[in-house]
């Protein structure tokens, strides 16, 4: 079934909105066996007629959303109405949800509020828990007269969108899609490795496994493997994927690298500490995202200045002076210190160069450093070099001593 998206907006084509329907969307038909064929933005206004005329014919499925609310601009039900020839009357429960959801606000109700109770004939109302434009679900072929597809009418804000598709949405294309051959899907999210080095393990022994469509998505310091196809192909493919990547895979799940850390220091009821330098706090940010981080993560300590190594972390002053602040010794006495410090099963410290300034011929911008000291082990450091921009830089950075700690565990 062909599907397409519908955006619309001004704002998102003026870049003030950053529009997130499309990847929530994506990620929810896929469970129905469905794939987003198209996805447009639009302004607000008439150019959702001509939108509509154009991709009607050859699709199954269209999601619209945005301009359902009640100021000048939100013209989407009405130019749907029109367009399918479908007369719109008062849908007097609406209406009352209304009325109810503004009076417990204490909000005044002016004129146009109430066009959100307006409803195309023969169109199901889709309930919004989180706000007052309800959203609607047109069958296919509503009016015999004007040919369409199953079409939805969704609100724009996503907080009232997304309830709205799991909870009445989702049931209606589970019935529209009950007959459709489902189509099975894993994700490999890798740590550290490349895409060219990742297809040159894996690339041609994918492509001769018949049926299976291979793709890649990279991020910094990550790459997620995608393979789609039969349930029985993509078990072939995923024991391939698997023996060549090893333990470089981190999840097959929807979890972050820190949530996978996390699950495990967890699951060991071992903590963990954090000292950084270059980061300035930026793998403490991404650790105190995961739900249940309280249970293991114990400080963090941003020891930006040469003084604060010294004076929080106890690195021997001498250590900086001889070897500098961004050096293997000084980031293994950081994350030795700060283990101590704080009584942590593991501390993890990292110092280096940001830029774009400060490098030097032997230590140039994006130089770091990672320290790791483990309880009733070895400490250890490892050297890197991630020539980018700050916030990339950090991100680098992060992924490297997230998985350092984590193949530690393992």
């Amino acid at each position: 079934m062909c599907v397409i998206v519908i955006n619309t907006g001004t704002e998102i084509l003026l870049g003030d909105v950053l529009n997130i329907h499309l990847a929530f969307i994506a990620r929810e038909i896929f469970q129905f066996g469905l794939r987003i064929d198209e996805q447009r933005a639009i302004p607000d206004g008439d150019a959702i007629q001509s939108a509509l005329a154009d991709v009607f014919p050859r699709s199954e499925i269209v999601f619209v959303t945005g301009g359902l609310g009640p100021t000048s601009d939100d013209i989407t039900r009405e130019l749907v109405a029109g367009h399918l020839q479908l007369p719109p009357f008062e849908d007097a429960t609406v209406h009352e949800a209304i009325r109810s959801r503004l009076a417990v606000r204490r909000i005044p109700t002016t004129e146009r509020i109430w066009r959100q109770a307006q409803v195309p004939a023969g169109a199901k109302v889709l309930p919004n828990e989180n706000g007052t434009a309800p959203g609607l679900y047109l069958p296919a072929n509503i009016n015999p007269a004007v040919p369409s597809p199953h079409l939805f009418l969704l609100p724009g804000p996503p907080r009232e969108l997304q309830p709205m598709f799991s909870n009445f949405t989702a049931p209606i294309l589970r019935q529209i899609t009950a007959e459709l051959e489902k189509i099975a899907m894993r994700v490999f999210r890798v740590a550290n490795m490349g895409e060219s080095i990742i297809e040159k393990k894996i690339g041609d022994l994918i492509a001769a496994v018949p049926g299976i469509e291979l793709g890649y998505c990279a991020r910094p310091g990550e790459v997620d493997v995608r393979i789609l196809g039969s349930t029985e192909l993509v078990s072939q493919a995923e024991e391939f994927i698997r023996k060549k990547l090893g333990n470089a895979i981190f999840t097959a799940s929807d979890e972050t690298l820190a949530a996978v850390l996390v699950r495990l220091l967890s699951e060991r009821e071992q903590t963990l500490a954090l000292a950084e330098s270059c980061t300035g706090g930026f793998l403490a940010d991404e650790i105190t995202n995961v739900p249940g981080a309280s249970k293991v993560f114990v400080a963090g300590y941003v020891t930006y200045s040469n003084e604060e190594k010294i004076r929080a972390l106890g690195v021997p002053r001498e250590s900086i002076a001889r070897f500098g602040a961004v050096s293997e010794q000084v980031a293994t006495e950081m994350a030795e210190g700060l283990r101590i410090r704080t009584n942590a099963t593991h501390g993890i410290a990292t110092t280096g160069i940001a830029g774009p300034g400060g490098g030097s011929e032997g230590k140039p911008v994006g130089t770091a450093f990672l320290g790791l000291s483990s309880e009733g082990q070895l400490a250890r450091w490892e050297k890197f070099f991630f020539p980018s921009d700050r916030e990339t830089f950090k991100q680098l950075v992060a992924r490297r001593a997230f998985d350092l700690l984590r193949k530690r565990l393992l």
